[in-house]
C-alpha cells in the first residue's frame, strides 16, 4: 500500500476500525475514507455500490460487524445473522465490482467448534458443532470467510481474511448487557470500587480459558498482514492472537488487582460458561513474521485509564 493511495476502512467507529485508523495514520497514510453508519448503511446493498463507484477505493479493511457477548448473542440471533451477512455481502460484493486491490476481511474466533482441539489451528474450520450461544454470529462470519475464498477463485481477487481471538482496549463497549468479559468485568469492578460493595458477581464458573490480544496490537497485525502479504501466501485465513490464555477466574483477579477493587468476587454458577477454552494456534502468524507486543496486565491498565477518561 502506497501511503497516499485511497483505503476504506468499514467501521472505523468500532475498536478494531478505530485502532486500524489510528494505526495507519502513525504510519503516515494520509488518504482514509471513514463513514458513519448514518452517511453509509452497510446494510443496503444499492448504497454501498454507489459509494464504492464514486469513491472507488484502493483497499479496503472490512472491520465492520454488529457485535457483542453471550447475552446479546443468545438474545438478538436473527439481527446477528442478518447484518453480519448482509454487511459482508454487500462490501465484499463491490470490492470485486469496482476492482479494489486488496481487501481484509475480519473474522472472530468463535468460528471454531466449540469442541475444536487447543489450541485451534486454521484447518479446524468447520469440523464440528458450533457453540450454540453465538451461532448465529460464527455462521455469518464463516460465510465471509468463504465469500473472499470464493471470490479469489473465480474472480481473481486479493481478499484475505484474518481471525483475531478475544480482544480489547479503547473503544470498547462497557454496555453490561451487551459486552464481552473484558470490558465487563472492567466496568463491575470499577462501579464496585466506586460504590463501596463488599462483593462482585461474574457469570459462570469461572473455569473458562480465554485468550486476549489488545485491539492496538490486532491493527498491527492487519496492517502488517496488507503490506506484506496476498492471498496467494496466507490461504483462505489466518489467526491473529498471543498465544496464550487464562481462566475467567484469573482474569477477574487481575483486574481486580488493576482496578485497586478490594472486596470478593463471587461466581455464580447458574450463568452459562460458554466455550470451556478458547486459545489460537498462531504458529502460521509467527512465520509470516509477526508477534504481540503488548502485555496483558500492561494492556488492562491502558483500558482502564481509557475506560475512566471516557
Amino acid at each position: 500500500m502506497e501511503k497516499t493511495e485511497k483505503i476504506y476502512i468499514a467501521g472505523h467507529r468500532g475498536m478494531v476500525g478505530s485502532a486500524i485508523k489510528r494505526n495507519l495514520e502513525s504510519k503516515g497514510y494520509t488518504n482514509l475514507i471513514c463513514l458513519t453508519h448514518s452517511e453509509l448503511d452497510l446494510t443496503d446493498q444499492q448504497a454501498v455500490n454507489e459509494f464504492f463507484e464514486s469513491e472507488k477505493p484502493e483497499y479496503v479493511f472490512l472491520a465492520a460487524a454488529k457485535v457483542g457477548g453471550i447475552l446479546a448473542n443468545s438474545t438478538y440471533p436473527a439481527e446477528f445473522i442478518y447484518d453480519n451477512l448482509m454487511i459482508e455481502a454487500n462490501i465484499i460484493h463491490a470490492a470485486h465490482i469496482y476492482g479494489v486491490k486488496k481487501l481484509l476481511f475480519l473474522g472472530s474466533s468463535c468460528i471454531y467448534p466449540k469442541f475444536a482441539p487447543q489450541p485451534m489451528k486454521e484447518e479446524y474450520l468447520l469440523t464440528g458443532e458450533l457453540e450454540s450461544t453465538n451461532e448465529a454470529y460464527a455462521v455469518a462470519k464463516i460465510a465471509g470467510i468463504r465469500l473472499c475464498k470464493h471470490y479469489n477463485q473465480q474472480y481473481g481477487t486479493n481478499f484475505i481474511s484474518v481471525m483475531p481471538t478475544n480482544l480489547y482496549g479503547p473503544n470498547d463497549n462497557f454496555d453490561l448487557e451487551t459486552s464481552h468479559v473484558m470490558p465487563a468485568l472492567i466496568r463491575k469492578f470499577h462501579e464496585a470500587k466506586i460504590n463501596n460493595e463488599s462483593k462482585v458477581t461474574i457469570w459462570g464458573s469461572g473455569s473458562p480459558k480465554r485468550e486476549f490480544l489488545h485491539v492496538d496490537d490486532m491493527a498491527d497485525a492487519c496492517i502488517y498482514l496488507m503490506e506484506n502479504y496476498d492471498y496467494a501466501d496466507i490461504g483462505e485465513f489466518v489467526n491473529i492472537g498471543v498465544g496464550k490464555d487464562l481462566s475467567i477466574k484469573e482474569l477477574a483477579e487481575l483486574i481486580k488487582d488493576v482496578v485497586g477493587y478490594e472486596g470478593d468476587i463471587v461466581y455464580d454458577s447458574s450463568k452459562p460458561d460458554g466455550t470451556p477454552r478458547k486459545l489460537l494456534d498462531v504458529s502460521k502468524l509467527n512465520g509470516l513474521g509477526w508477534t504481540s507486543s503488548i502485555g496483558l496486565k500492561e494492556g488492562i491498565k491502558a483500558t482502564y485509564r481509557w475506560y475512566v477518561g471516557n
